[in-house]
């Protein structure tokens, strides 16, 4: 066979290939299967079951913010390793990396890392404008680390109960599609000088109009089909500026059920204290003028005293 017939037929394979491959790849968008790269159901067969994952987004400059979290709601040591083995919660910060991967900022959080073994390192570059992308690569992360009933998120500098968080969510794990959190319809903001300008305000219709109806960023869960969809279908989804905006978004159009749990938005004391007292306690508390903890590394320890459960009752909680 002269040689330009051999280039000829081998090119010809080359495209029947990448041909094949283009026809998988929209076969699973269609029938929301997941393509080999992604996770497959068949692939959670033999794996741990856990009952919830906790991503605790960070930043790199949140260093006091996450010592402050581990000196007051989050396990350390040889009792978070129990609380994975015995309840089946996995708590991590989460974070990605810097624009100079390998720089002063990335061996800094390594260092961290070695010293408490407690972050969930994304393959994505931080940049508070990437938050929307932050968490698409987070919930894909943590499926295919950890197969969970639900997938959390929470900022740092929110107050968390663990074990009144997963009382809450125990409720409703019998349900395919749940998001659960805090829910609100806030004005779509057209004015670029003001917090939480909407560039794409345009597409919700004339001003004055509101946002669908989503939770709010401090604290939300989603359970493990919704958070599989995202995995499967994140290079599709669109962002909005505003996190919590895109994930409301993504779930517009599927059958999901919304709850609105204002235990996972109470205030710090005297509110979430009050609550306590009245023996509702709060999963989650923060101070919605700061959308989170005012000033959290000086504050957090005094919600923790006030607001916060007894260690006991994480431990003899079942979920």
């Amino acid at each position: 066979m002269a040689p330009s017939c051999r280039i000829l037929d081998k090119t010809i394979v080359n495209l029947e290939t990448e041909l094949s491959a283009a026809r998988t790849r929209q076969e699973s968008f269609l029938t929301g299967s997941p393509a080999s790269e992604e996770p497959r159901s068949s692939e959670f067969v033999g794996r741990r079951k856990y009952f919830m994952v906790i991503g605790i987004n960070t930043a790199f400059s949140s260093r006091k913010r996450r010592d402050s979290i581990r000196r007051t709601w989050m396990p350390q040591g040889e009792k978070r390793r129990k609380l994975e083995e015995e309840k089946g919660i996995i708590i991590r910060f989460v974070i990605g990396h810097s624009a100079i991967s390998g720089g002063i900022v990335d061996r800094a959080i390594e260092a961290e890392e070695r010293k408490h073994g407690d972050f969930m390192r994304l393959d994505h570059v931080e940049g508070y404008l990437e938050l929307s992308g932050k968490t698409k690569t987070y919930i894909a992360t943590a499926v295919s680390l950890w197969d969970a009933d639900f997938y959390v998120k929470v900022d740092d500098d929110v107050h968390v109960n663990i074990a009144t968080l997963g009382k809450i969510l125990s409720k409703h794990v019998s349900k395919p599609r749940v998001y659960i959190g805090c829910m609100k319809s806030g004005p779509v903001l057209s004015d670029k000088d003001v917090r939480y300008y909407e560039p794409e305000h345009w597409k919700f219709g004339d001003a004055g109009n509101k946002y669908f109806r989503h939770a709010t960023g401090q604290l939300y869960a989603i359970s493990k089909d919704l958070a599989t969809y995202i995995s499967i279908n994140r290079h599709v989804l669109h962002k909005y500026i505003n996190e919590d905006v895109s994930l409301g978004s993504w779930f517009i159009g599927l059958d999901v059920e919304h709850i609105d749990d204002r235990r996972l938005c109470c205030g710090t004391p005297p509110d979430c204290e009050w609550k306590a007292q009245a023996g509702n306690t709060c999963a989650a508390s923060f101070d919605w003028k700061c959308s989170g903890i005012c000033n959290s590394v000086e504050n957090i320890w005094e919600v923790h005293n006030r607001c916060g459960e007894s260690e006991k009752s994480l431990w003899i909680s079942s979920f």
